[in-house]
């Protein structure tokens, strides 16, 4: 007995110097621009309380701005955000890094996240808005800093009454947080790297929490964007039902690194505290603003697949705007692009030189074009509910009546396919219109089909459905008629939707299908995954088309706007003969 209890003795002293071995003491090199130091200048700081918002009502925090004593008030400045408040003795450290000259002037803005008051205190508890605010994904909080918070923050002045200027180029601005607010600074520089191009993010929950788990996926498929990282967090942070802290900060880290980021870390054994975050963010900031005034670039990516689409310089240029709503994007033989305005009634046309005009005709508020091999444009009418074909001179025929159709495609032989929607919930028709003028329904159920486009061999039919996230495939028959029906492409969705809103669609010569969705261009693989995303400006495309002489310039229509852009690929056209693509690859 006396053995059995020695033994049990002996375990549990070793399970009690395991716990205490998995908690070291931190203890980190102390940086000078982390001390006061006499004869440095200091800033101001500036409190304010900000209740006045309308994208999260009812709520009130507390700010305080930080003004360096370098700034003037004669010129805007840069600007640091950070959430929780002051944190990481940052004050002290930019009065040492800006007098140093190892970063520019720049204002802080520290924000803690927003509470809603309980009426009666003795009885209830105030609503803790910081996990909504932070830990979702999408524009909302970057919103919220863009149209209210910072705004407020430039109508303050300083005790001897200089004005808050803030510069509004992205370069010059950084934004930074602990935890949940690490994840709402990256988050809001991902959504708008137009606004944030630096980055200080430690202990980041990059969780399950609302969705951040996303992210290491995304930053590998998207387009990289002109971002800096730096990243802090330690092998005992926290590990439970939602994930685990330091594997996440990792799988972001090499995300990042293989997406082509200017990121860099620093890694330590601590916990889910700031320890090592306060020690180690005046070299953070080094990071983050050397080099300035030079801009932060974005990186080239080790994603095969978006560098065979994306080509280096080669940006988005904007083609046309001011449109009701931009839709229906086509093409002809010659690679001349072709664009409904649908309220107004417009089509416009884009020649192989780039010169947009105007077609002289009533479009009645035609949405889905297509062309076909007879080189006619063809056009789903919305304002008569007709199928339209054009001629080179204009002329135009009724194809088909009575259909409220969506878009359209045409095959080589002749087939037109027609996506007929009834709303997010109630089943969709697609139609087959043959040659002869025969129409039949050959597809009901799909809750609104949408944009459609057919393989390059012409033996599959692909279908977006917007409602969800689902992509269809169909085999396409020798009769036309469609079989063989399938849940095909699986689409990304953003935070802010419960679906991908997935609407026009293109294949090019490899047999991979672009989709335009809310988060942009959505690529698919041959096979039905998303293997590269590319964001477009102004917000979710409509459609897309590949033009130009080659089929090698994208454009996508945006809402009131059309964009183009030279990539690396090329275009499949349903107007042409048939050919097989290149074998799947798993």
């Amino acid at each position: 007995m006396n053995k059995i209890k020695a033994l049990l003795f002996a375990a549990l002293l070793v399970s009690k110097l395991s716990a205490f071995a998995q908690a070291p003491v931190e203890k980190y090199p102390v940086d000078s621009a982390s001390v006061v130091h006499a004869g440095v200048p200091k800033g101001e700081l500036i409190q304010l309380k900000f209740n006045n918002s309308k994208i999260y009502p009812g709520t009130t925090r507390n700010v305080t701005i930080y003004v360096p004593a370098q700034y003037d008030g004669k010129k805007p400045a840069c600007l640091y955000v950070n959430q929780d408040g002051v944190q990481f003795k940052a004050p002290t450290v930019f009065d040492n890094l800006i007098n140093n000259k190892e970063m520019p002037v720049t204002i802080a803005v520290f924000i803690a996240p927003g509470q809603v008051s309980a009426p009666d205190k003795q009885t209830a508890i105030n609503r803790n808005n910081r996990s909504y605010e932070y830990d979702s994904i999408g524009d909302t909080y970057v919103k919220f800093l863009l149209n209210e918070l910072l705004p407020e923050v430039e109508k303050q002045k300083t005790a001897d009454g200089r004005p808050i200027l803030l510069s509004k180029n992205a370069n010059d601005r950084a934004i930074g947080g602990s935890s949940s607010g690490a994840i709402a600074a990256f988050n809001a520089a991902w959504e708008r790297p137009d606004q944030f191009t630096r980055i200080f993010s430690s202990i980041g929950t990059y969780v399950g929490f609302r969705g951040a788990e996303r992210f290491p996926t995304l930053i590998r498929k998207y387009e990289p964007k002109p971002l800096r990282i730096f990243m802090q967090d330690g092998t005992n942070d926290l590990n439970n039902y939602v994930g685990d802290w330091w594997i996440t900060a990792q799988m972001m880290e090499r995300a990042f690194q293989f997406a082509g980021y200017e990121v860099d870390h620093a890694w330590g054994e601590g916990g889910h505290n700031g320890v090592q975050a306060t020690a180690i963010f005046p070299q953070a900031m080094r990071f983050l603003w050397k080099d300035y005034p030079k801009p932060v670039a974005a990186g080239v990516s080790k994603n095969a697949f978006t560098n065979t689409i994306v080509l280096p310089g080669q940006g988005w240029e904007l083609v046309g705007e001011g449109y009701g709503f931009a839709e229906g994007t086509a093409v002809n033989a010659a690679g001349e692009v072709f664009y409904q305005d649908i309220p107004n009634s417009k089509t416009y046309k884009v020649d192989v030189n780039g010169k947009l005009t105007t077609l002289k005709l009533d479009a009645k508020k035609a949405s889905g074009t297509a062309f076909g091999p007879d080189g006619k444009r063809y056009t789903v009418a919305g304002g008569t509910k007709q199928i339209l074909s054009y001629d080179a001179d204009s002329k135009e025929t009724v194809i088909a009546s009575d259909i409220a159709g969506n878009d359209l495609t045409v095959a080589n032989n002749g087939n037109v396919y027609v996506t007929v929607p009834d709303g997010t919930d109630k089943p969709s028709k697609i139609y087959l219109i043959k040659p002869n003028g025969e129409k039949t329904v050959v597809d009901e159920g799909i809750k609104y089909a949408n944009g459609l486009t057919l393989s390059p061999d012409q033996t599959e039919l692909y279908v977006t459905e917007s409602s969800t996230h689902w992509v269809y495939a169909f085999q396409v028959n020798a009769d036309g008629t469609l079989s063989a029906k399938q849940h095909f492409g699986w689409l990304h969705v953003p935070d802010t939707a419960e679906n991908a809103w997935s609407d026009g669609a293109k294949c090019d010569v490899n047999n991979r299908i672009y989709v335009a969705t809310r988060l942009g261009i959505q690529i698919l693989d041959e096979i039905g995954r998303v293997i590269s995303i590319m964001p477009t400006p102004n917000g979710s495309p409509s459609n897309l088309c590949f033009g130009g002489p080659n089929f090698d310039i994208l454009y996508v229509s945006v809402k009131d706007k059309v964009y183009r852009r030279k990539v690396g690929v090329k275009g499949a056209n349903s107007f042409d003969k048939p050919f097989k693509p290149n074998t799947p690859k798993i």
